[in-house]
């Protein structure tokens, strides 16, 4: 951080009213920008707002037909000034913004990973699914039981599995694994870094290696409103480049692509040394169908490659089949 911004901190002694939902997960989250902001001696205080997904635990997340379900009201909180931050799982944040806010920050990446929290032995579960071999898409495996919301993880669960059956899981993380106990399931997808950060992931669990994670998983989002240069200049402390950078692809490429919560869209772009590697998929919401994509650029090259490599998908013959599936099936 440069002399003008630590002089400029230096002026700022309010106490920062972070706006935060009241999960669990969503209080770590808002307390780790609260400690981060503390250890630039900034003062700050934690706003409970609950949002409408937590309310309405039924209903699948693609069916409500609107983006931005955990973020709306902590937005309206912060519209009307009872909040100065707020804090969010950076994939429930729409691509677009609302009028008047603006991204202040990005903390530093955690795990990408899916997680698949299971019942059972784990070597009685490799046998049925070959989770650890390279899948024979002929492979006709037993029937299995998947509970997700994800619209995402169903889809790549089914193009890999197509004779399984998913069941829809609400709820935040802890409402889930007891779910999950008691219902007849075989197994739920989880966000690994989401369980880890509250210190919930099982030992009966394995990263999914395969499946592509939501654009910005992992990645935690600060906002503000647009015209807070006090906020904005605090949360530049915090920020980190290449978790911006990697998320910022993701998300051009989510947004290239038109998708929502209604459209299977993953994304992940990963720095290693002084190149990205990129690589993005859509299917078919069914997993019938699934174009890909895949980059590797220099640091220096990689301006608009989330657009460019979206573009260049939805161009593709398979890209070009999805996206008239999804269409039609939206008629």
């Amino acid at each position: 951080m440069n002399s003008w911004a630590v002089a400029q901190i230096e002026k700022m002694r309010k106490v920062v009213r972070i706006g935060t939902r009241e999960s669990q997960l969503a209080l770590w989250q808002a307390t780790q920008v609260k400690n981060l902001l503390a250890s630039y001696e900034i003062a700050a205080e934690l706003v409970h707002i609950k949002s409408e997904g937590d309310i309405d635990l039924k209903t699948p997340l693609y069916e409500m037909g609107v983006q931005g379900i955990f973020t709306r009201s902590l937005d309206i909180a912060l519209l009307n000034k009872k909040i100065d931050i707020a804090v969010h799982s950076m994939k429930d944040v729409p691509t677009q913004l609302p009028v008047g806010i603006a991204q202040a920050a990005v903390l530093k990446r955690g795990n990408t990973k899916d997680l698949l929290v299971y019942k059972g032995e784990k070597e009685k579960l490799n046998s049925r699914l070959s989770l650890t071999d390279k899948h024979d898409p002929q492979q006709k495996p037993a029937s299995f039981i998947i509970a997700t919301s994800s619209i995402r993880r169903k889809a790549q669960w089914l193009h890999r599995y197509p004779n399984h059956t998913i069941e829809n899981l609400r709820g935040n993380v802890n409402t889930r694994m007891v779910k999950l106990k008691e219902n007849n399931w075989d197994a739920a997808i989880f966000a690994a870094a989401g369980l880890e950060r509250i210190g919930l992931r099982p030992d009966h669990s394995v990263e999914l290696d395969w499946m592509l994670p939501a654009p910005s998983q992992g990645a935690i989002m600060i906002v503000c409103r647009e015209e807070d240069n006090e906020s904005l200049d605090i949360c530049e402390s915090v920020n980190d480049g290449n978790t911006k950078l990697c998320t910022k692809i993701e998300r051009d490429f989510l947004r290239t692509l038109l998708g929502g919560c209604s459209t299977p869209i993953a994304a992940l772009a990963e720095v290693e040394e002084d190149e990205l590697y990129f690589r993005g998929n859509i299917l078919t919401p069914d997993g019938s169908k699934k174009a890909e994509i895949e980059k590797i650029l220099p640091l220096d090259k990689v301006m608009g490659l989330g657009k460019e490599a979206a573009e260049e998908l939805l161009l593709s013959d398979e890209g070009q089949d999805i996206i008239q599936t999804i269409r039609n099936a939206k008629k």
